[in-house]
């Protein structure tokens, strides 16, 4: 199993706090200062983490220029660079890919994102729907993955035109694509395209069901891939403990952030972030939806909204549980990042079953600082 921590490039502090956008959000007690959110990566590149992902949208700092500034403080982990496919033409976003690995020796890795809310991208000045998105997106990987392969190409498709293009040499090193969408449309993606199938929280039956359907669709294009799950972990050493800080959580979510929020996300045309937000329905109560998963975190914050909520010992049994389900990657964070990457790197990932893959130390690019 491998697994990824969390990069809060908005803000951190010991709420819960929005991923993407500002309005509405938690106050922020730690400003996303490099100083800071190096020592969140060191945090999680000392606990065994291999990488961190950063979110994207209106109200991120750019990740390819946040995970530029953090690799130089960190000398083996990897960054999970969030890219909303669109926004700019995947032969740009190639040269980018192929600058980051160079300055810092290897360590990328793409969450390619299409997007979710309509009312957001408008604003970044995008109008097309929800399947014409994704099919943007299919388009937008096919292309990168060409122009990767360092030879001259032509593609005429329905988003992108491009004549003679292509790296000038191949990326010895492409970085992994890892993609999410739970609709048909971000199936079809996925099937086709991606590296490492990204999904949030679910009940393991649920879970269960769409590793075997993805797995399934890739076979039908000849593909494997690998999946992820994206969960925030409430570790402590005794269960009691665990949920108290889960009560705790809960009461800094005042009715107007929670209303808010539940507002935002059923104007989103995101069938994951609808699966989401099924699981909590608004309410306060009743939002232990699994045994030790809750479903808390999506009243407020959008996308990956349950926490796995325990002692550090049920943790790793619940992480054990959905890897034998077939989950092979694991992306996680909790409040404040630092400390709980601390937390979970020290006392979980010793307690599961299975062994825990640490990405291979890449080595420093000359002249580049890593500390």
């Amino acid at each position: 199993m491998i697994f990824h921590w969390f990069l809060p490039t908005s803000g951190d502090g010991d709420q819960v706090g929005a991923a993407t956008v500002t309005a509405g959000a938690a106050r922020h007690d730690r400003a996303a200062t490099v100083a800071y959110l190096a020592e969140v990566g060191r945090a999680a590149e000392a606990g065994g983490f291999a990488a961190v992902l950063t979110p994207v949208g209106a109200g991120c700092p750019d990740p390819w220029i946040v995970c530029a500034a953090v690799a130089q403080h960190t000398e083996r982990l990897g960054m999970l660079v969030a890219v909303r496919a669109g926004f700019a033409l995947p032969t740009l976003i190639a040269q980018q890919a192929e600058a980051f690995q160079a300055v810092s020796g290897g360590r990328l890795s793409l969450n390619i994102v299409t997007g979710g809310d309509p009312a957001e991208q408008r604003a970044y000045g995008d109008f097309l729907g929800h399947d014409e998105r994704y099919a943007r997106t299919g388009e937008f990987i096919e292309v990168l993955r060409r122009a990767w392969a360092g030879r001259p190409f032509d593609h005429a498709g329905t988003h992108y035109r491009v004549d003679g293009g292509g790296l000038a040499t191949p990326l010895a090193d492409p970085p992994p694509i890892y993609f999410g969408g739970a609709s048909p449309a971000a199936e079809t993606v996925a099937a086709r395209q991606a590296d490492v199938y990204l999904m949030w929280g679910e009940p393991p039956a649920a879970i269960a069901a769409r590793v075997t359907r993805i797995r399934a669709l890739a076979a039908e294009h000849g593909r494997t891939l690998r999946t992820g799950l994206r969960l925030h972990v409430i570790a402590r050493p005794t269960s009691a403990d665990a949920w108290a800080e889960a009560d705790r959580l809960l009461a800094g979510m005042s009715p107007q952030r929670i209303a808010a929020a539940q507002a935002r996300f059923r104007r989103m045309d995101s069938v994951g972030q609808a699966r989401m937000a099924a699981l909590n329905a608004g309410r306060t109560d009743g939002l232990t939806v699994a045994p030790n998963l809750w479903a808390g975190v999506g009243l407020v914050r959008e996308g990956a909204g349950t926490a796995l909520v325990g002692s550090y010992a049920e943790v790793a049994t619940r992480i054990d549980e959905y890897a034998a389900l077939g989950v092979d990657e694991f992306v996680l964070s909790g409040w404040p990042h630092r400390e709980e990457a601390e937390r979970v790197g020290a006392e979980v990932l010793p307690r599961l079953a299975n062994p825990v893959t640490v990405a291979p130390r890449r080595s420093p690019v000359a002249g580049v600082p890593t500390r």
